[in-house]
């Protein structure tokens, strides 16, 4: 678990980041969460909306799977990232203060972190 917990701290090391939580994509059990991790909502509260909007862009002809999924509000930026693994995927969920961070950075950087997170 100590990966984990350095993984979360690195994201939150990030200048804007306020949050961040590990959240199991089929069940939303959490595996860790650090910072305002409580702005992102439960586990899962979190799996249900990534499997909702997966189910409705299938719906609407998209193909593949469901990547990553961003919200924005006046004030913060949510970064929802799949974390594929064998067996059930992860979902690596960020929160970002608006104010300080570069939206397209911050997908790349958060992707990029999606990727070392099991390691």
């Amino acid at each position: 678990m100590r990966a984990l917990e350095a993984s979360l701290s690195e994201v939150l090391g990030r200048p804007g980041a306020v949050g961040a939580a590990l959240v199991d994509a089929v069940t939303g059990l959490s595996f860790r969460s650090a910072g305002e991790h409580r702005l992102l909502g439960s586990g899962a509260e979190l799996a249900e909306l990534v499997d909702l909007i997966g189910a409705r862009l299938h719906e609407a002809g998209a193909e593949g799977e469901l990547e990553s999924l961003v919200v924005t509000s006046t004030r913060r930026y949510e970064i929802v990232q799949v974390v594929p693994r064998q067996g059930d995927p992860l979902l690596l969920a960020t929160v970002l203060d608006r104010e300080r961070v570069n939206l397209a950075l911050a997908i790349q950087w958060t992707a990029d972190r999606a990727k070392e997170v099991l390691r």
